[in-house]
């Protein structure tokens, strides 16, 4: 039924008879979706249905939803895969339905989990012997269960010489993903923080061991900061443990890295060839190259997994064990990880990471020829992603620069682009910066699409904000007292005149001449200038930024 079927009168609706919809109509819907009575219809967002739809109508209706989106591709802020093969996307598809969890029935499934587990494991050096390792939802769940491991194990010795055991802490970067707030949160840990600096934005190995005591559970690693792709120094932390006689493990959370540096950097030691290293964690999901959500966790021997966190149930059908915090999980991901990993092989791998970091490398000479202060590693030594900032004042900032990251942000996403502006963590003096992550479908020819709109956008920013200053150093500024009742309006101009100025930077404030400042007492309220629609809102958001 469509709507030129509709009187209007009234105000109110009414429908022909003949074309009065029913509650059965949907299911006999053999024209457009949009000509349905669901096409003048709310979305269902807080009761259930009374009736059914027909398929084809639901899913355009959840697909014109979704178009809102960004595009995953675009969206340069996650480290997540974006792209997988049509054969490995067949599989996973055909898996849907199985339920990793249930070993009886799907027995072939959880032996590829175990061949997963055993090459990842080989990949980090594990001893082949000893290791043992298991899938997750994500690196967060991976980290759960090591978190839980370290600080069970602490506990029984700490038990077992008759110790308190009630005040556990880890040490930690400040960089580190919030899922390691969370962790130490959700099982009650102290946090014990090395803070980044503005020159510094990993741990630092002296202060980590400095901060440790008896009830220290252990050291948390990095390989591949969420800020800026950086590795920490995983043997550095290691020697001077070694050389205090500290019996501290190490976790290493290469939730990014432990698929790169294998390949790129193969000879930097961060895995299990340290022997402090007790656990690892990695997200198949982002360089393991497969879509969400799949991680790992691999400890060097059951040693470091006591067996009171391992359960055994048997209501599946047989004997089974269990140590992850989810139960049911979908295997399609599990099955996508073992794909990749074979039909890729090292040298795929290999071929693949070496593409992304020519491609970061690339990116970061654009970007510092456009003028940004690079904060990110090249040539492998980190990931393959470029953070960078605008540079300071004492780095040759323009003068007239009246725009942020955070701005540029905003403008490159007009383009469809999802580039993040965040600060920097605690101690940076709230570094505002900006990281582009370069994954597998990040081609050259995209890359240079973007560069071109970082420019574009940059000269945009540029223009507005020259625009911006001129009309303060042309006009005295009233922003507010149209609206207002007063008996002295001119006094509210000069109140607001002045908090404006002290909300701009120093340079800003100082180009607002005497002759403007003066504008407001010699023309009085007769010839008071208002700014534009566009600055109303643009000062309140800059003075509330504290800019």
């Amino acid at each position: 039924m469509s709507l030129s079927h509709m009187k209007m009168y009234e105000g109110k609706t009414a429908f022909p008879k003949h074309a009065t919809p029913q509650a059965g109509d949907g299911d006999q819907f053999t024209g457009s979706v949009y000509g349905s009575r669901f096409g003048i219809a709310p979305l269902p967002s807080v009761d259930i249905p009374d009736g059914p739809m027909p398929s084809g109508i639901a899913y355009r209706m959840v697909k014109d939803k979704l178009s809102l989106d960004n595009n995953p591709k675009l969206n340069l802020a996650s480290f997540v895969s974006t792209y997988m093969e049509e054969e490995a996307e067949k599989l996973m598809t055909e898996a849907m339905s199985k339920n990793f969890i249930d070993f009886e029935e799907y027995p072939e499934t959880a032996e590829i989990n175990n061949y997963c587990a055993n090459m990842i494991g080989s990949l980090f050096h594990a001893p082949k012997d000893t290791s043992i390792g298991t899938s997750t939802v994500g690196s967060s769940e991976a980290i759960m269960l090591a978190v839980l491991a370290m600080k069970r194990r602490w506990k029984l010795r700490r038990q077992a010489e008759g110790k308190s055991a009630d005040r556990p802490n880890i040490i930690m970067s400040s960089a580190v993903q919030v899922c390691w707030e969370k962790a130490a949160s959700y099982f009650d840990i102290e946090e014990r923080y090395v803070n980044c600096t503005r020159k510094r934005f990993v741990i630092d190995p002296e202060q980590a061991v400095a901060l440790c005591d008896e009830n220290t559970i252990g050291i948390v690693a990095i390989l591949g900061t969420t800020y800026t792709g950086a590795y920490e120094d995983v043997k550095a932390i290691s020697d001077i443990l070694e050389k205090q006689g500290s019996e501290v493990p190490i976790h290493v959370d290469a939730a990014s890295g432990g698929f790169v540096a294998p390949f790129i950097n193969p000879d930097l030691e961060w895995d299990f060839r340290i022997k402090r290293v007790v656990s690892i964690n990695v997200s198949g999901h982002k360089y393991g190259l497969v879509y969400p959500g799949v991680g790992w966790v691999v400890w060097r021997s059951s040693e470091y997994l006591p067996q009171d966190l391992i359960f055994n149930i048997n209501y599946l059908g047989a004997e089974q064990s269990s140590f992850t915090l989810n139960f049911s999980k979908g295997a399609a991901q599990v099955i996508g990880q073992y794909y990749q990993l074979i039909r890729l092989g090292k040298s795929g791998f290999r071929d693949i990471m070496y593409n992304l970091v020519q491609i970061a490398d690339y990116l970061t000479q654009a970007l510092r020829e456009i003028g940004f202060i690079i904060m990110s590693e090249t040539g492998g030594r980190g990931l393959p992603l470029v953070a960078f900032r605008f540079p300071n004042r004492d780095e040759g900032a323009l003068e007239d620069r009246d725009f942020d990251e955070f701005a540029l942000a905003h403008y490159i996403k007009i383009r469809g682009w999802v580039i993040p502006a965040y600060t920097m963590a605690p101690d940076t003096d709230k570094m505002k910066m900006m990281r582009i992550v370069v994954r597998e479908d990040f081609s050259r020819s995209r890359c240079d699409l973007l560069i071109k709109d970082i420019k574009l956008c940059c000269q945009h920013l540029e223009k507005d904000s020259q625009q911006f200053i001129k009309r303060l150093e042309d006009h005295a500024v009233d922003h507010a007292v149209a609206s207002r009742t007063s008996k002295d309006p001119m006094k509210n101009a000069m109140t607001e005149y002045k908090v404006i100025l002290t909300s701009l930077p120093p340079t800003h404030s100082q180009r607002l001449t005497m002759r403007s400042r003066n504008a407001i007492r010699s023309k009085g309220k007769q010839e008071r200038l208002m700014l534009s629609a566009e600055d109303r809102i643009r000062i309140p958001l800059r003075m509330a930024e504290g800019r």
